[in-house]
This record gives C-alpha cells, sequence and structure tokens, in this order.
C-alpha cells in the first residue's frame, strides 16, 4: 500500500503537518484561546458554503475565509480572555451564515459537511502546498521572534510593557492559527483536528523545561504520533483520524505518568500586574 500514489502523499501532508501544527498547538495553549478549533471549523464550513455556490475551489475559499476570521477577531483580543470571548461570537456567526447560506441556495451540503470527517487519501497537490508553507512559515516566525513570542505567551502586559509589538504579534499568530486549522481539517477531518494541533502540545508541556523545548518536543511528539498512527491505521485498515487522536491521546496520558518536574512557568495569567523594573516580578521565561 505504501506504493499507492495517494498513500505516500497522505503520508507526506502528515508528516508536513507535524512540523507545523504541534507549534500552533503551543500557541493555542499558551494563548489559552482553547475554542479556536471550533471556531475556524465553522468558518471553514462557511467558506466551503461559499466556494460551492461560487463555482471556486471550496478549501480555498475555506482557508481564506479562516485567514480573514483570524485576522478580524485579533482586534477584539485585548486580553487571553478577550480570544475566547471573540472565538465564541465568531462560531456563532460562521455556522448561523453557512446554515442560511446553504439552505437559500439549494446547495447540496453533503460536500461541505464532509470535511467534518476528513479523508486523509484525497490529499491533492494544492493541500500539500498549503501545509509546505506552513511547515516552513510556522516555525520561522516562532524562532525568529522567540523572544516576543515568549513574553506573549508568558504575559501579555509584561510583554507590551517590554516593547513586543503585542497587536501585530497577536494578529499574524491569530491568522496562522486559523490557517493552519484549516489545513489540517482534510487530514482528520473538523471533529478530531486536535490530535494534529493541541495533543502534542499538551504532551509536550509536561516534558519540556523552556518554551523552545516545549516547541521542539511538540513537533517530535508530532512526528511520531502522525507516522505511528497513519502506519497503524493501514496495516488494521482502520480510519486514520480516529487512530491518529488515540496515539496522540495515548502519548498525552503516558507523559502524564512521567513524574513532573520543577519547572519555571513560561506563562503567567495576563491579569497579575507585572513591571519589569518591579522587583516582585518573576524571573523572565526561559528561551533556550
Amino acid at each position: 500500500m505504501l506504493q499507492l500514489l495517494p498513500v505516500q502523499r497522505a503520508g507526506f501532508a502528515l508528516l508536513l503537518a507535524a512540523v507545523a501544527l504541534p507549534v500552533i498547538g503551543v500557541v493555542i495553549v499558551g494563548l489559552d484561546i482553547m475554542p479556536v478549533r471550533f471556531a475556524m471549523m465553522h468558518v471553514a464550513l462557511l467558506g466551503i458554503a461559499v466556494g460551492l455556490l461560487t463555482g471556486l475551489d471550496p478549501m480555498l475559499c475555506a482557508l481564506v475565509a479562516c485567514a480573514l476570521s483570524g485576522a478580524g477577531v485579533a482586534p477584539l483580543a485585548r486580553t487571553p480572555g478577550g480570544l475566547s470571548g471573540a472565538m465564541g461570537l465568531l462560531m456563532s456567526l460562521a455556522i448561523a451564515a453557512a446554515l442560511l447560506l446553504l439552505a437559500v441556495s439549494g446547495v447540496n451540503a453533503s460536500g461541505a459537511f464532509a470535511l467534518l470527517w476528513g479523508s486523509v487519501l484525497s490529499v491533492g497537490t494544492a493541500d500539500l502546498v498549503v501545509l509546505g508553507a506552513l511547515a516552513v512559515a510556522v516555525p520561522a516566525l516562532f524562532w525568529w521572534r522567540r523572544r516576543d513570542v515568549a513574553l506573549l505567551l508568558y504575559d501579555r502586559e509584561l510583554a507590551q510593557c517590554s516593547g513586543v509589538p503585542v497587536r501585530f504579534l497577536t494578529t499574524a499568530l491569530l491568522v496562522l492559527v486559523a490557517v493552519a486549522v484549516a489545513g489540517a481539517i482534510k487530514l482528520t477531518g473538523a471533529l478530531l483536528v486536535d490530535a494534529l494541533t493541541l495533543l502534542p502540545a499538551l504532551a509536550a508541556r509536561r516534558l519540556g523545561r523552556s518554551l523552545v523545548s516545549i516547541t521542539l518536543w511538540a513537533v517530535g511528539i508530532g512526528v511520531t504520533v502522525n507516522l505511528t498512527g497513519f502506519l497503524l491505521a493501514l496495516r488494521l485498515d482502520w480510519p486514520p483520524g480516529p487512530v491518529l487522536v488515540l496515539t496522540a491521546g495515548a502519548v498525552v496520558l503516558a507523559a502524564h505518568l512521567v513524574p513532573e518536574r520543577r519547572n519555571r512557568s513560561w506563562r503567567a495569567p495576563a491579569s497579575v500586574p507585572q513591571s519589569p523594573a518591579s522587583s516582585s516580578a518573576p524571573a523572565a521565561p526561559s528561551w533556550h
């Protein structure tokens, strides 16, 4: 089966996804925006509905819709708590607009709702291009601005006081999160996208000692989970999506059996007032 072109494309797509999406998971956990996955799922559904109605590429419409939505909610994200509220609002509006559009236009909704389950073996060249771009852009941005990202995830107010362009960086991260979630939907389906994003990051937080080590752990776990889960699904002739989720979940549970290290937290609540000059401020997060 590994000699079949669809299987090779699917494996390559999962490998590319394992490089970028766990890093996105670290951002999601750090910014405490867990609802982003559900919000982008509904926005992608709206984009696909628009694509089916207009005759354009549905996945391209989904990616554009998610990118615009990520940039659009950034002004509402004054605090990490505001991000969750903005995502809840976006999720409600997107699903209402998608359902209304599908009902009024008479478009067959089966194609739109197929993204809920995904189809990793139907990955095409365009999907590989998107995942390849994410595999380059996400780690590059994370490494290039790792100090600013670490400060932003550690404490938003501290980052702003330290001269970090918080508004621009938050917008860039939200756009990347939105596009990455939309790009991964075809691999596992919208309902199981956590296997590629959130679960490796959750396991890595238990094992890493700093933001950089957490990120490296997340990528390593993502590669291991994706390849192991995919090969296991092929061997047993099971759907890849659920197998990937169960494999990632097993890794998360195993990571939590490891004795917890006394790590210095790289993230603190933004509600705690801090000042760079304050003698009582906690030590800055480690980036190395």
